[in-house]
């Protein structure tokens, strides 16, 4: 997550101001989407035509004469741990436009309206349901649209795809509660729905928010944007086993009837988290535009590193974690101890008592025998703590 994010912010997004846009979708495209992950891409491609063409028409440009650029992060998680699969789209809140001597020249755009926001999310339903109609696998039938009878696929899919149904409908895929919703706990009143936010627009469980907006020289807060998009799917804050030896999951925000904690077995959550993960070799981050690997203007537009003071205060640092790191960590990973001061500014590299001499690392201790030598003159326990007997599946 923070390695994904310092990536994104040192090599790849501009200095220039970005906007966010993030489209959720209704829960039978949510079902379509798990279920044939191949659909994603033209998915994505949709939505970013009608966004750029949007930026292009803002600045009276033609399509052959600007150029947007977006980072596409796919996430498949909501806050409850269910199968969520929205896009998070960091566009670049304008386009380049190369002048005579070929030099990409930024042009900035300026605020969207609801309306724009509301007439956008209408143009990119109206071109996905063609788009999916003409794969097949939307049906028009007497003026109704469902979703046409799933091919025959491996045994894999088959398997996944009730564990991914009941992810995305908050119930449970198997066992003897199959079919039925998760256990929930109140702790907070029930509240009111908010108003409608500002640039959100919501149709037919479709929702286009573009509220969020970053500034080309505000760079920290980028990365946090960055980090909270990269973010995995559950934080073990969240998770901890109540008496009975349930899973408890404490929901980030309370939902509107009160509801703080879902309450799961071992086994239900399992199932949970089974229905998260990707298929193999599907790709969650996207590139765009002039931020696609092979763009002709990506080379001229994405900076080239840290600022030179930054790099230049952590050079003798660097220096000393490369000759404990190996080849191919060092090679495209920023150091633990660079990355703790830069997320969580934790000092890693300079004396805790003077504040004033840095620190070396000497040597990376990896053999037990040296490992047990040294905690047992601590006097701490060199055997690790005995682990407890795995239960029977009929406990759960």
């Amino acid at each position: 997550m923070s390695q994904t994010a310092a990536h994104l912010v040192d090599h790849v997004i501009p200095h220039v101001p970005v906007r966010q846009w993030v489209l959720s979708l209704p829960i039978p495209l949510r079902v379509l989407l798990a279920a044939q992950p191949e659909l994603v891409t033209p998915v994505l491609q949709v939505v970013q035509r009608v966004i750029t063409r949007h930026l292009l028409d803002a600045v009276g440009l033609e399509a052959d004469e600007g150029h947007g650029g977006a980072v596409t992060l796919i996430q498949r998680f909501g806050s409850a741990a269910n199968l969520n699969i929205h896009l998070h789209g960091l566009l670049l809140d304008g386009v380049y436009r190369c002048g005579a001597d070929g030099v990409p020249e930024f042009v900035e755009v300026g605020f969207p309206t609801d309306d724009d926001v509301h007439a956008l999310l209408q143009t990119i339903i109206a071109r996905l349901m063609k788009m999916l109609t003409r794969r097949g696998v939307l049906v028009e039938d007497m003026g109704q649209t469902y979703l046409a009878e799933p091919d025959a696929d491996g045994e894999d899919a088959r398997t996944l795809r009730p564990l991914q149904a009941a992810a995305i409908t908050y119930r449970i895929a198997l066992g003897p509660r199959a079919g039925q919703k998760v256990l929930t706990l109140r702790g907070a009143m029930p509240r009111e729905a908010t108003a409608r936010q500002p640039l959100c627009a919501d149709i037919d469980g479709f929702s286009l928010h573009a509220a969020v907006r970053v500034e080309a020289h505000d760079r920290k807060r980028l990365e946090q944007l960055c980090r909270y998009i990269t973010r995995p799917a559950l934080s073990d804050q969240r998770v901890q086993l109540n008496d009975a030896g349930q899973v408890e999951l404490k929901l980030k925000t309370p939902w509107r009837d009160g509801t703080t904690h879902l309450v799961m077995s071992p086994l239900e959550f399992m199932q949970r988290l089974a229905a998260l993960v990707p298929r193999p070799r599907l790709h969650l981050i996207r590139f765009h535009g002039v931020l696609a690997p092979n763009a002709k203007l990506r080379p001229l537009v994405v900076p080239q590193g840290p600022p030179a003071q930054a790099q230049a205060a952590t050079e003798a640092a660097a220096a000393a974690e490369r000759e404990v790191e190996t080849v191919q960590a060092g090679l495209h990973r920023i150091g633990w101890a660079r990355l703790l001061k830069r997320v969580f500014d934790i000092d890693m590299q300079h004396c805790p008592n003077c504040r004033a001499g840095e620190l070396k690392i000497i040597a990376a201790i990896l053999e037990r025998p040296v490992i047990e030598k040294i905690l047992t003159h601590l006097g701490l326990d060199p055997q690790p703590p005995p682990r407890g007997r795995a239960r029977e599946a009929w406990q759960d």
